[in-house]
């Protein structure tokens, strides 16, 4: 593991959204979904898609509060341009579990 300084650590502006609408990516190489965030009125909606099948349906994410790292570039993920990274650990199968608050919190909060 390569150690990084806490100035690089706060270059990377993690913030909390709340997704607002969510559809299948039917299209995308491997099952994904695609998820329009809203992270509050600093930043607004962002849209992104994600390898998330295996524990979320579109309906199941809708209003759920999710982490992403926002000030990556956008990138292209075949047809679809994707704004932010949203965060998640695998579990023991290597599917994609959503990291998000415990509680609700404001839109757009930093994480700290």
């Amino acid at each position: 593991m390569s150690e990084i300084s806490f100035d690089d650590f706060l270059k990377v502006d993690i913030r909390v959204g709340k997704v607002i609408r969510a559809e299948p990516y039917p299209e995308a190489r491997k099952p994904a979904i695609k998820m329009w965030i809203d992270f509050g009125p600093e930043i607004g909606e962002r849209k992104t898609s994600a390898q998330v099948t295996a524990h979320y349906t579109p309906e199941t994410l809708v209003g759920k509060q999710v982490l992403a790292v926002v000030n990556f570039p956008p990138r292209q993920i075949g047809r679809f341009m994707s704004e932010v990274l949203v965060l998640g650990l695998p579990d023991e199968n290597g599917e994609i579990v959503l990291i998000g608050p415990d509680g609700k919190v404001p839109l757009g909060g930093r994480m700290h």
